[in-house]
């Protein structure tokens, strides 16, 4: 473990405390506060005399007195580490700790709860063949040249991109055209940054995906809520409200929450709004071809001939989050542009996963591991909704099916159950956090990813007493 960034030491030759004795301090003192964790591994005494500019001897003397007071455990060839017993415990972490959208996110870097939306299935990932290509891809990224890489990723991956959007969201595109971003917030932002929207007006869907809402506030763009009905975001209210907007973020292929379709329609009429308008559209992809019920519908990148669209996927739902690994496809005539915003403000993550999802999709392992997914959520969405079929509580399909809607009686707080429900476990979503300018309903979204078959009757009658107030 890095623990560079987790204390420094400051090294006073004109003090009188002995250089050894300021080191053991500002160590001790780190340990203390719960800067260097339980566990967590000190550079060897070499190394931080090196970067201390210090005698190892130094180093030493005061790696034993830690030791001595049970702050430091010594491992021989392996290292020094700090002790994981007799340490008090950090102090509670301060609000900015906290996940900055906890409708959405409980905790960062923790398991997924049942009912949790955005993430996929915990027992789906394939782990084996993923860490084979991993170590693969690490080795080689080693073992190559120590330039810098190309802001807009890895060649092979992009390749490998247009290949799939080609196949399965019959969108033709060249590798030129495609950036890899750390996921989705990557690719928004590097939109914004790219195309200067900041402090515009931008149609949000309504209901819409909250982070997507928050994201651009933070960047200061003036959000016009366009509402969303069951063919899709009603254009013609969105150019009533704002014909003005240079932006509009839709979900077109499975409207986030409602899992509506946009109709050939209402796309028309957004396409032709933008160019008209000069308006650009950013189309969120967020389950690509992940959609239980038929077939995904062609991208809407897919129809735009006027070069107003901008197509975002993601791997967090199909993969992992953890991969932090998204695409933007941006029209050919801004691609030089975008790749120098790239360059100087939001290059590419690291080589080595890229490397690793290039091969993953080139050996065939991506589609058969969606497959595959399809067939489990399929299984879990079906047991949820026998379960609830049983029970009073109404429920509907949603987000293509890898969620069920839940409706709610008059005057439930869906927040307040959904904030309890965390206390048992679960994760369900309150659907009035998705809603702005159009009357919330009150409902929770129950996505079946991570629903077990064998523990479902007894999450949905934990839910029922939650629902009536009695849990």
């Amino acid at each position: 473990m890095d623990t560079s960034d987790r204390f420094q030491i400051a090294i006073d030759r004109d003090a009188r405390v002995p250089l050894a004795g300021q080191i053991h301090n500002a160590i001790g003192k780190a340990i203390r506060e719960g800067r260097l964790a339980p566990g967590a591994r000190l550079p060897s005494w070499r190394d931080l005399a090196a970067q201390l500019g210090v005698a190892r001897g130094t180093v030493r003397a005061a790696y034993e007195r830690l030791i001595d007071e049970q702050l430091l455990v010594p491992a021989g060839a392996a290292g020094t580490f700090v002790s994981r017993h007799g340490i008090p415990a950090p102090p509670p972490p301060s609000p900015g700790d906290t996940a900055p959208v906890p409708d959405l996110i409980q905790r960062f870097s923790a398991k997924p709860l049942v009912f949790q939306m955005g993430v996929p299935g915990q027992d789906t990932f394939p782990a084996t063949v993923w860490s084979r290509l991993f170590a693969q891809a690490a080795r080689e990224t080693a073992a190559g040249p120590m330039g810098y890489p190309d802001p807009r990723g890895e060649a092979r991956l992009r390749e490998q991109i247009a290949a799939y959007l080609a196949l399965a969201r019959g969108l033709a595109c060249s590798p030129a055209q495609i950036l890899i971003t750390t996921g989705y917030s990557g690719a928004l932002n590097l939109v914004i940054r790219a195309l200067g929207l900041e402090g515009q007006a931008a149609w949000m869907e309504d209901p819409g995906f909250p982070l997507t809402r928050r994201a651009l506030a933070l960047a200061g763009m003036r959000l016009v809520h366009v509402p969303v009905d069951a063919q899709g975001l009603d254009v013609e209210a969105g150019v009533r409200a704002a014909p003005e907007a240079a932006l509009a973020v839709v979900t077109p292929g499975q409207q986030a929450p409602l899992g509506v379709t946009m109709a050939p329609a209402r796309r028309r009429a957004l396409l032709d709004w933008a160019a008209r308008q000069g308006a650009w559209i950013v189309e969120d992809d967020f389950l690509s071809e992940l959609q239980l019920r038929g077939r995904a519908a062609p991208a809407l990148a897919a129809l735009d001939d006027a070069g107003r669209v901008l197509h975002i996927g993601t791997f967090s739902k199909t993969l992992s989050p953890v991969l932090r690994l998204g695409f933007i496809v941006v029209p050919a005539a801004k691609a030089r542009h975008f790749t120098e915003v790239a360059a100087c403000l939001a290059p590419a993550p690291a080589s080595a996963p890229q490397l690793a999802l290039a091969e993953f999709i080139a050996q065939g392992h991506y589609l058969r591991h969606l497959r595959r997914m399809k067939r489990l959520y399929a299984a879990r969405r079906d047991a949820l909704t026998a379960c609830l079929a049983r029970s009073p509580l109404h429920a509907s399909p949603a987000m293509a099916g890898l969620a069920v809607r839940l409706a709610l009686p008059d005057g439930a707080d869906d927040t307040d159950i959904a904030r309890r429900a965390l206390d048992h476990g679960m994760a369900p979503g309150a659907l009035s956090n998705w809603y702005v300018s159009m009357p919330a309903r009150p409902g929770l979204m129950l996505a079946v990813s991570n629903v077990s078959e064998q523990t479902v009757e007894a999450d949905c009658r934990t839910l029922a007493r939650l629902i009536h107030g009695k849990g």
